[in-house]
């Protein structure tokens, strides 16, 4: 499995900010309207659009418009190969870029 380290930080990124981690985890329920999120939280519809920008330009969450209302839900398949690439990341797999005998400078 090919690592993509660039793709990854920045979707981790994305994901630093706790705002950001608490809509993830209202979105986790199943698809929002802006306004269901934005009563969750003590900031304006304008900050929570920034969030919402940045979440779905990491590919992390997805947006529908209906009517003048945006509905906001998780990319189950993109939150998917970020858990997996965590997983991957932190675990001694046959594919660990140590295991690349070839780069290693130690003998």
């Amino acid at each position: 499995m090919k690592r993509n380290y660039d793709e990854n930080a920045k979707i981790i990124k994305a994901l630093s900010d706790p705002s950001r981690l608490k809509i993830i985890d209202i979105l986790s329920c199943g698809e929002k309207c802006a306004c269901d999120i934005l009563q969750y939280f003590d900031f304006t519809q304008p900050t929570l659009s920034h969030h919402m920008k940045v979440l779905m330009e990491c590919g992390i969450v997805e947006c529908r418009k209906e009517g003048l209302w945006s509905y906001y839900s998780l990319n189950s398949s993109n939150c998917n190969k970020l858990i997996l690439f965590l997983m991957n990341l932190v675990t001694d797999t046959d594919e660990c870029i140590c295991k690349d005998k070839a780069k290693c400078e130690c003998k």
